[in-house]
């Protein structure tokens, strides 16, 4: 942590976080033959995004902005890892962090963790087959594809809803803001699968819009306050199967119940991950 990364985070303690993402909520589901394309190449020019991995690369063929953000890829560009024992990446993104988590704390940054059970929505018993387990931490930046795939085939056992903040997720603000993960809005998906429990904790940040799942569709912005649990019956989704999606960028961390994993030992932190990457090979559960 230096002084400019304490500059540049302090303002977003006093910035009104969700009327602002509320705000960008509406703008981009604007429809306008006559904004939204031009807005489309600049966005994409500023951030570099590749147009022509997605499966409808004309600007002009998206009616609103966000039908644009949340746009699908051509399949054979992202495929899937072979292989029931491979962990694959749900997302396009860089790993910010990963690892074990150490008596129920997950790293952060240097000098910064916070606690799963936070983490989970203030739950000891959901947050207890993760206490000794793994994690990783995946940022999505403004230029990547924001839809998200499940890394095991696996079946939902609850979806918990956890109000918070939206500071941004960017370097500066994970160095800087403590348990930054655990204070923000987010999404915990808890699945069961044939190597054991793992969960799915989409994060949001400000101009994060909205969060989507499959089995629920928009989750956020939330209807009332308060920690929201709900179950959803026989949702089984298959590895590499979209589970859900940002409406802007954010991170996702994946907490895994084994406490032995064999990851792949060109990862750490900073590495760029694709959609269906193998991740890791993993034990089978006892």
């Amino acid at each position: 942590m230096n002084l400019l990364d304490i500059l540049k985070a302090w303002p977003l303690y006093i910035l009104p976080h969700h009327w602002i993402s509320r705000l960008v909520f509406r703008l981009t589901r604007i429809q306008s033959p006559t904004l939204v394309p031009p807005a489309i190449r600049l966005f994409s020019n500023i951030f570099n995004v590749n147009l022509a991995e997605a499966l409808n690369p004309d600007p002009a063929s998206y009616a609103t902005f966000n039908a644009f953000f949340t746009r699908s890829l051509q399949p054979a560009l992202r495929p899937i890892a072979a292989g029931n024992q491979l962990l694959v990446s749900p997302v396009d993104g860089r790993i910010s962090q990963m690892g074990k988590v150490e008596a129920g704390r997950i790293f952060q940054a240097k000098g910064r963790d916070y606690s799963a059970v936070e983490l989970l929505g203030g739950d000891e018993a959901r947050a207890a087959p993760f206490m000794h387990g793994q994690f990783m931490t995946i940022y999505l930046s403004p230029r990547d594809y924001h839809r998200i795939h499940m890394p095991l085939s696996a079946t939902l056992l609850e979806q918990v809803y956890v109000p918070g903040r939206l500071f941004s997720v960017a370097g500066h603000t994970v160095r800087t803001i403590p348990r930054l993960f655990a204070r923000n809005e987010r999404v915990v998906a808890l699945f069961e699968t044939e190597f054991g429990k793992i969960a799915m904790v989409l994060v949001g940040a400000i101009n994060v819009a909205a969060i989507e799942t499959v089995w629920d569709g928009l989750v956020t912005p939330p209807q009332g306050w308060g920690v929201k649990r709900q179950t959803f019956p026989d949702v089984h989704l298959a590895k590499g199967a979209e589970m859900g999606r940002f409406n802007m960028g954010s991170t996702v961390i994946l907490l895994l119940e084994t406490p032995h994993l064999d990851w792949n030992p060109m990862l750490g932190a900073g590495v760029a991950l694709c959609v269906g990457q193998a991740l890791a090979n993993l034990p089978a559960k006892d």
